[in-house]
């Protein structure tokens, strides 16, 4: 008889064994967000560790992405694998062997968010803009990202996952229906999160009713997946941790066994899984600031990736999204220190905003211009109107025909959606040996 690890391997998911501080220690210390927030802020950051202080911390065990430019990076990598191997020494973890989490993010005020951590087979997972595997990247993978994640990886014990990964489950046959009865299942952990990051609780989901239960729910979307194309896994946040750990597995199962490579905790990740379908999930756009330039510029770049253009001036910037999320054809808005306008274009070399915005960062990068890629509309206003910046807004993403899009047309242009706002991130919290 076919066990339920040996079913879920074959939809690509493994049952892990998680690590999670315990109850002694300060969970609102210990969770931090993901690293590639606030990339442009380091004050948050600094803050961070000024309320982390000495309490063991995800952020002794991460390296945030606004740190990557510092001067000799390999000492902080040093630092991280010390720590990493120190907490798992002095046995600050407790063990879930076997075992799923079912999690709940209550952020701002708004529906909460549920999800299910699981780890994914690296094997079945393709970062190529028409991939057909079964885990597919959503974003166009910027492959000179990848280096630098991968020094923290590769000599790494542990693990710790921001990933988020969507599931197309409209029938709502797992993740919901763990979350209709979590009075039953066991309490791991609740905490507030740092920093307007909201609150997190977990229950443990390793019991065999349950277990049967999320199998039968994956086999059956498995089922429905058109069999020329199957994408069960669509990256969602953190396709380039993902990325690197896929890098990282590639060279270690060049060492291994055909026996080894079925069991190696290095072919695995750890990631969170949500329902494209949940309620609380809500899909951003990720806008840009460009450093260095003026709109002039960018207008003048524009007019090579399209037929004509238009500009349109707004008052402020609730004028500007309004004008972008609801107005016809393809559009997106531009702000510095002086004004806001909305720049409409007509017969785009791309089929949206943000791969015809690609096209112009593309061309801008010879003169000198840099980018940041921002989460939350407020945050690319500040940051846009400072003299010298551009910030530029596109318009909201469609969740409702994602999976299709994908299917269809392949991967987007890069950072082309967020799921929430910088401090809705998913925050480190769970950990898993891969070494």
């Amino acid at each position: 008889m076919t066990s339920i690890k040996e079913r879920l391997n074959s939809v690509g998911i493994e049952l892990p064994t998680i690590l999670i501080p315990k109850k002694e220690f300060d969970l609102k210390k210990w969770a931090v967000v993901a690293c590639d927030q606030f990339t442009s802020e380091k004050s948050y950051w600094e803050d961070v560790r000024d309320y982390v202080g000495e309490s063991p911390s995800c952020l002794n065990l991460i390296f945030p992405e606004c740190y990557l430019e510092d001067p000799n990076p390999e000492k902080r990598i040093e630092s991280i694998n010390r720590m990493m191997t120190e907490y798992v020494e002095n046995g600050i973890f407790q063990e879930y062997r076997d075992s799923f989490f079912l999690v709940k993010r209550d952020c701002n005020g708004k529906k909460p968010r549920w999800g299910l951590i699981v780890a994914l087979d690296l094997e079945c997972y393709s970062w190529d803009k028409d991939s057909k595997s079964l885990i597919r990247a959503t974003e166009g993978t910027i492959m000179s990202r990848i280096p630098p994640r991968k020094a923290i990886r590769k000599d790494a014990p542990l693990e710790l996952p921001h990933i988020l990964v969507l599931i197309n489950d409209s029938r709502r046959r797992i993740i919901e229906k763990l979350a209709s009865d979590t009075e039953r299942l066991e309490p791991v952990y609740s905490t507030e999160l740092m920093k307007n990051g909201g609150d997190i609780s977990a229950w443990a989901i390793n019991k065999d009713q349950d277990l049967e239960m999320v199998t039968k729910g994956f086999e059956e979307l498995y089922s429905e997946l058109d069999p020329a194309n199957k994408l069960l896994f669509a990256m969602g946040d953190g396709n380039h941790s993902f990325a690197t750990a896929k890098s990282c597995w590639e060279d270690v199962k060049k060492n291994l066994s055909e026996e080894e490579r079925k069991t190696s905790p290095a072919r695995f990740c750890l990631v969170e899984l949500e329902n494209i379908f949940d309620e609380g999930l809500e899909f951003e756009a990720i806008h840009r600031v460009l450093f260095n330039t003026e709109i002039h510029k960018i207008i003048l770049s524009v007019s090579k990736f399209c037929a004509s253009y238009e500009i349109e001036k707004c008052k402020d910037l609730d004028c500007l999204i309004n004008s972008i999320n609801s107005g016809d054809g393809q559009r997106f808005g531009l702000c510095d220190d002086k004004e806001y306008i909305i720049v409409k274009v007509t017969e785009p070399k791309s089929a949206i905003s943000a791969g015809t915005l690609q096209f112009v960062i593309d061309d801008l990068a010879s003169q000198d211009i840099k980018v940041d890629y921002i989460h939350g509309i407020k945050v690319t206003e500040k940051i846009g109107r400072e003299k010298g910046n551009v910030g530029v807004f596109l318009p909201e993403v469609s969740k409702n025909t994602f999976f299709d899009t994908i299917i269809n047309d392949g991967a987007l242009p890069r950072k082309t959606f967020s799921m929430g706002e910088a401090q809705e991130k998913r925050y480190y919290m769970e950990a898993r040996k891969i070494k």
